[in-house]
């Protein structure tokens, strides 16, 4: 049974049976839920640039920018700078957690929009994240919603105590259904930002902010077969998938706090209706924002493909892996654009193509490590199905030097035994 939870501290927690595998993962009902769980503290607190910041601090623009950018460490150095000016601010300190975790979960390899256009982020594995790094994620949490409390003990119709309790459940509950895998606690507290961002809404309709949170959880919930839809209505989780929509397009289209937040959710529920022109134009109007980040740029790619437009797709990824040479992306994780094209040129047989594409890779000095063990066993495939099993071993065994206890290790093993065909 699902719970919707009250207003106190304890949502911030879990215990450590909650620490497994996805509910009902091969279900509808578990990844809509986990969905739920997911989505909104990917990106809520987020804020546009340019536009209003909260605390008004004048290093806010900087520090939103390299975040964006995938600066991830200037982001977290500066937007640390803010919390010791703003020591009681609740939003100076959701905006650090924001890019604590966003640094984390891209170290980790959990920022992959492609998981999340379908369930694939259900059984999705991860590197493990650094426990310093938790640890720094809860404190911050705490701290916040610390603060949040307080206020909404003075005022329970506070509404910026409101919204910002609502991100900083938001948050948590991505950190610890992505990071923790504690999936209870994830859905709780992300019942809980929904709940808080309602009722600002109900005592501001105006507030496109809160519509960010609220329109993601309606079109999940209003995913969801009829049957759970109905009894997912009686224990507080309605939802219309259309009234969703509405909503991400509203935050999108406001210019506020959300508005680049929206625009990314949008984006991948986009992606998941198959309306892949409209994702285009969204993702191609965040590229010239900010140009440093790669993922944005590998999205149009993939947004490509999924369309069935492979020669722009390719011609997408080499200008990325090209752009990535020379030094225009911050977070210097271009590789995946060969990999990308190399599954490409895979799906249309061209394995020649692929296998070059894929030992691209070699030529980056630190890639990273899981993207490069994908290209060694996309390599050694397609050298098997070129009939070059020498090469093809050479592959296998560079997939076993980066982590001989990977899953792809474990399919590498078995190419070494006998040929891919």
């Amino acid at each position: 049974m699902v719970h919707v939870v009250n207003g106190s501290s304890r949502t911030l927690r879990y215990t450590a049976d909650e620490r497994v595998r996805p509910l009902f993962p091969l279900s509808k009902i578990g990844s809509g839920l986990l969905l739920i769980a997911v989505f909104p503290g990917l990106c809520a607190g987020q804020t546009t640039i340019p536009g209003p910041f909260r605390p008004a601090d004048p290093l806010n623009p900087s520090a939103f920018q390299h975040f964006y950018d995938m600066e991830y460490d200037r982001s977290v150095q500066e937007f640390a700078q803010i919390v010791e000016r703003h020591p009681q601010d609740a939003d100076a300190l959701n905006h650090l957690l924001m890019a604590v975790l966003f640094r984390e979960l891209y170290r980790i390899g959990a920022l992959d929009a492609s998981e999340y256009a379908n369930d694939s982020f259900l059984n999705a594995r991860h590197r493990d994240a650094d426990p310093r790094i938790s640890q720094q994620i809860k404190s911050l949490a705490e701290r916040a919603q610390a603060i949040e409390e307080k206020r909404l003990a003075e005022n329970s119709k506070d509404i910026l105590g409101l919204y910002a309790r609502g991100v900083t459940r938001a948050q948590f509950a991505t950190y610890t259904a992505l990071i923790e895998h504690a999936w209870f606690s994830a859905l709780r507290n992300a019942l809980g930002a929904r709940h808080d961002h309602d009722r600002v809404l109900a005592l501001d309709p105006q507030n496109t902010d809160a519509k960010l949170i609220v329109g993601t959880y309606s079109y999940v919930v209003g995913n969801l077969p009829w049957s759970v839809k109905a009894a997912s209505s009686l224990v507080g989780m309605g939802g219309n998938k259309e009234k969703g929509l509405k909503f991400l397009h509203d935050a999108a289209a406001a210019k506020s706090e959300t508005s680049t937040d929206a625009k990314i959710v949008l984006m991948v529920f986009l992606r998941r209706e198959r309306r892949y022109q409209e994702a285009l134009t969204i993702v191609r109007s965040l590229e010239p924002q900010y140009p440093h980040n790669v993922l944005f740029a590998l999205e149009e790619g993939n947004l490509l493909r999924a369309s069935a437009d492979n020669t722009d797709a390719e011609a997408v990824y080499r200008r990325i892996w090209q752009d990535g040479r020379s030094g225009k992306y911050s977070s210097r994780h271009y590789e995946g654009a060969a990999v990308a094209l190399g599954d490409l040129l895979r799906s249309e047989k061209d394995y020649a193509g692929a296998a070059a594409a894929y030992d691209l890779v070699g030529q980056v000095p630190k890639p990273d490590p899981e993207v490069a063990q994908k290209a060694a066993l996309g390599a050694g495939e397609m050298y098997d199905l070129l009939s070059k099993r020498d090469l093809a071993l050479k592959r296998y065994q560079a997939v076993l030097a980066f982590d001989s206890a990977s899953s792809l290790a474990e399919t590498a093993r078995k190419r070494m035994k006998s040929p891919y065909i």
